[in-house]
């Protein structure tokens, strides 16, 4: 979809209000343009040296259609105020909505946190829709009014007209392809930039060190010259726009007043007509002036719903809008010459992997670096979908189960996962409504939490900063540990859940959650080989196969 039919399907969406939009500005501009013909009949009155009551009249009225003309902009701006309230709403629950969602294949060579940072392409579309709508409907209808109205004046005025539209369609056929192209590129580059300052702010104990320091501020500099480049590559685009719109406004402007005086000197126009001729004319030029130099507003608008675009375009998972029903007693899991590979890799990294786990087992999977034993324990828990192969969960194959139900019954910790902005209860429950007290105070004695929260003078309400700072590696663990327990699910999948706790609390803990009186199943991958002795199925991994599976 190209950018123009992207914004063409925004603006849709608040059809209503862009056509209230519009309509102001069709009756601002007429308004306007009868100005010059109120001040073109007083013009008259002072020639002819009367004073009477029309006078008063048309004085009134044009003062009158200014004040019009201001309480018309007023309640535009009223509207393109709702329409960006609009826009920035929609465009929030969009973001929060996918990035949750989107498939695995989609943000393999993203970095999330980059594709979150385009959502301040948002402010961009914000302004720049209300300018586009206000601002160029207003220059546009001025310049269509204008020209209708020099018409009536003398046919010489319809010879400028098809100048001016002449003017306005070579700008935009020998510029609008570059000057969007420059401004995509140049926003790319941009998003690099605060890429490279994101990984700076999130690395910046990494680069204290002089040496390092040295090199954040070589890569920035280089990032910042491409972004200068195609900078000034835009630049001079929007650059020779304008220079086509002064040369025109010299010309346009020293051959109307010396034809318009003529005209005068030759009796074909009256005084009052010649100065309402260039009024209008003066109009119709400042509004060709604001739609050009506008212009960069429009390519901005299109850059930045096109990067969001971008956004909006990757594939989600299939989802389905039922609600969750705990509709699993037991889960039986079985894969069947199951493959997997990465979207940039030819090579399987699993392949023919058969494997059959009953509810209730606790499972060890054991291997070496790279033996495949993360992406399996990622496919068994549905964060990633195998190439070949099949997946059966209660006889089911994988792609017919709703991925909503199943994984209402699991219980994970992942590489990588860490706590979020927000309070203890939130990170723990997701202020779940249908959590009891009882549950809560369950997990949190379970994992060896509650100490910690009696310490806190607010508790379980007291706030977590963003990826746990400020808090021990180890109560971050114990908390994520917690929520996975919870609701009590059918299944856990863990990837070194004890990882930085001391041996004695991570030994109290792994005995709970492999103890007999829980009915759930346990697959885990872990450094502690506690877990290895506390599980009854050990799978051995290596180079994507299952070499070993012992049960004892």
């Amino acid at each position: 979809m190209t950018p123009l039919k992207r914004l063409y399907s925004m603006l849709t969406l608040d059809r209503k209000d862009v056509y209230q939009v519009f309509f102001y500005a069709v009756f601002a501009g007429l308004i306007s343009l009868s100005l010059p013909l109120g001040i073109q009949a007083i013009i008259n009155f002072i020639q002819s040296g009367r004073v009477s009551a029309s006078w008063i009249v048309l004085i009134i009225l044009v003062v009158v259609g200014v004040a019009l003309v201001g309480i018309l902009s007023f309640m535009q701006l009223r509207i393109t105020e709702n329409l960006q309230q609009k826009i920035f709403i929609r465009s929030s629950f969009d973001f929060a909505a996918r990035i949750p969602k989107l498939k695995f294949e989609d943000l393999y060579n993203s970095y999330p946190p980059e594709l979150a940072n385009r959502f301040f392409d948002t402010i961009t579309i914000q302004k720049g829709t209300a300018k586009l709508l206000v601002d160029f409907s207003a220059a546009l209808l001025q310049i269509f009014f204008g020209l209708i109205l020099l018409s009536l004046y003398h046919s010489f005025f319809i010879l400028f007209g098809i100048m001016l539209l002449f003017l306005l369609y070579f700008i935009f056929k020998f510029s609008y392809a570059s000057g969007l192209e420059t401004s995509l590129k140049e926003s790319k580059l941009k998003y690099k930039v605060a890429g490279w300052l994101q990984e700076i702010a999130r690395n910046n104990f990494s680069f204290r060190k002089q040496l390092n320091f040295d090199f954040a501020m070589q890569k920035n500099d280089e990032l910042v010259g491409d972004y200068l480049t195609y900078r000034e590559k835009h630049f001079k685009i929007i650059q020779r726009q304008f220079t086509q719109l002064i040369i025109f406004k010299v010309i346009i402007t020293s051959c109307l007043l010396s034809i318009g005086g003529y005209l005068v000197l030759n009796q074909q126009m009256n005084i009052g007509q010649f100065v309402a001729a260039e009024i209008i004319i003066l109009l119709v030029i400042n509004s060709v002036e604001k739609f050009i130099v506008g212009i960069e507003t429009l390519y901005d608008l299109l850059t930045s719903i096109e990067k969001i675009g971008q956004i909006t375009d990757l594939t989600l998972e299939d989802d389905s809008d039922e609600e969750v029903i705990s509709c699993f007693t037991d889960i039986t899991l079985e894969l069947e010459d199951l493959k997997f590979k990465f979207p940039d890799s030819n090579k399987d990294v699993l392949h023919s992997i058969s494997l059959k786990i009953l509810q209730g087992e606790k499972i060890f999977i054991d291997g070496e670096n790279s033996s495949g034993k993360t992406t399996l324990i990622r496919i068994l828990s549905g964060l990633l979908q195998p190439t070949s192969g099949s997946f059966y969960i209660n006889d089911d194959t994988f792609k017919k189960i709703d991925l909503k139900q199943y994984r209402s019954q699991i219980g994970t910790i992942i590489h990588g996962e860490k706590t979020f902005e927000g309070t203890i209860l939130e990170n723990i429950t997701f202020n779940d409504p249908n959590l009891s007290s009882e549950d809560l105070k369950w997990a949190l004695d379970a994992v060896q939490l509650t100490p910690f929260i009696k310490t806190l003078s607010k508790g379980l309400d007291s706030k977590i900063y963003p990826a746990g700072r400020q808090m021990s590696a180890s109560n971050v663990r114990k908390i994520l540990l917690a929520r996975s327990i919870v609701h009590k699910p059918r299944i856990l999948f863990f990837e070194d859940p004890s990882d930085s706790m001391d041996e004695k609390v991570a030994t109290e803990i792994i005995d709970f959650i492999m103890s007999d009186e829980n009915k759930w199943t346990v697959i885990v991958s872990a450094k502690n080989p506690y877990w290895k002795e506390k599980c009854k199925r050990h799978i051995t991994m290596k180079e994507g196969a299952v070499l070993t599976d012992i049960i004892n």
